[in-house]
């Protein structure tokens, strides 16, 4: 059964959040457009009512192959655990796929690394287009248009996105939509900055990459990415540690407090969590300095940080404590996470598609 809660939006209307996609066919309640986020952790998508929430679909992008018998089907079947059969493969899909992986200390295998579509998973392009009809659904009505997120170009490595966006582009234009692609983090500042006039700083921390945005009045002046993220964190840390990157990742989801470690595990957490915040901040410094196309602020800003990264205890914390090992060339009002930091770059994804239509 669904289960939906009461969440808190940028534009201070209700949100409504379906923590498993629906199955069937269209809502004749949305309004026309969609918000897509492509996370390597986590795919969201965001849709409005007509009475004005927004409902939001997760499913965990990852999967894992299984044996094909009938013991097997069986047994997932007893379990209430949803597969597909693909190419004479069998796939656990989502969240289950994860549960099963640290259940038989298996690693998840993901169709996405590093914030783009995955080189190395052969099943990658198949796998992604059935999560993502999972999360999206049917069009409400035909052409609805959908704007979903793609990395900033990375400065630390030569990965580049174009591949990444066109294979979107076509998959989402297959199910029925009108893609249009917006930088992950230049969705945030729709979505987290509307009270400042759209001028701020915005950082989408998510497993595989960071994002950032500089913008003023919705103009994105800086938009890069670094490919360090969530899975540096967790790999990193199960390297030092000789624990499979899964029982990590567990450990950290399960709640740490980065302020207050209390076991080895979440000390080793807290040493690379405070490296990638020292990282990300020094590079938004460095392109300041470089002064090419950045714009003159009048007032202080905000800078706002969204992502199943940044959901740890004391991370603002941890955030603030760097702030002050560097100087940073902007005055900076508040240091703050997203006020629904797991959903906010959907819903600025499809606060920027109906902006375009109204």
């Amino acid at each position: 059964m669904e289960k939906e809660k009461s969440a808190g939006t940028g534009s201070g209307k209700q949100a409504t959040e379906e923590k498993k996609p629906v199955e069937g066919g269209k809502d004749s309640d949305l309004v026309m457009g969609r918000g897509l986020d492509i996370g390597t952790c986590n795919l969201v998508s965001a849709a409005q009512r007509r009475d004005g929430t927004i409902v939001y679909r997760t499913l965990r992008n990852a999967f894992l192959d299984v044996e094909i018998n009938d013991f097997t089907k069986k047994m997932l079947t007893k379990l209430g655990v949803q597969y597909v059969l693909y190419d004479r493969k069998m796939y656990v899909l989502g969240n289950p796929a994860f549960e099963l992986a640290n259940i038989f200390n298996r690693e998840t295998l993901r169709p996405m690394a590093q914030g783009l579509i995955s080189p190395h998973q052969a099943d990658a392009l198949p796998i992604i287009r059935l999560l993502v009809s999972q999360v999206l659904g049917e069009p409400a009505r035909e052409k609805e248009p959908c704007f979903y997120c793609v990395p900033g170009d990375p400065i630390d490595s030569q990965m580049n996105v174009v591949y990444h966006r066109d294979i979107f582009d076509g998959l989402l234009r297959k199910l029925g939509f009108v893609p249009t692609a917006i930088a992950e983090a230049h969705a945030l500042v729709f979505s987290e900055l509307a009270d400042d006039d759209f001028t701020g700083i915005c950082i989408s921390c998510g497993a595989g990459m960071f994002n950032c945005c500089v913008a003023y009045k919705t103009v994105p002046a800086v938009v890069f990415s670094t490919s360090r993220g969530g899975d540096w964190i967790d790999n990193n840390a199960a390297m030092v540690l000789g624990m499979k990157a899964p029982r990590v990742t567990a450990i950290k989801e399960k709640g740490i407090d980065l302020m207050h470690p209390r076991s080895r595990e979440e000390e080793a957490l807290v040493i690379y969590y405070r490296n990638l915040i020292n990282y990300t901040l020094v590079n938004i410094k460095k392109k300041f300095e470089g002064g090419e196309g950045i714009p003159t602020f009048p007032n202080a800003v905000d800078v706002v940080f969204s992502g199943g990264t940044s959901l740890a205890k004391g991370f603002i914390d941890l955030v603030a404590e760097e702030f002050k090992r560097i100087e940073f060339p902007l005055q900076i009002k508040n240091i703050r996470l997203a006020s629904d930091p797991l959903n906010a770059v959907a819903q600025g994804c499809l606060l920027a598609c109906l902006s375009q239509q109204s």
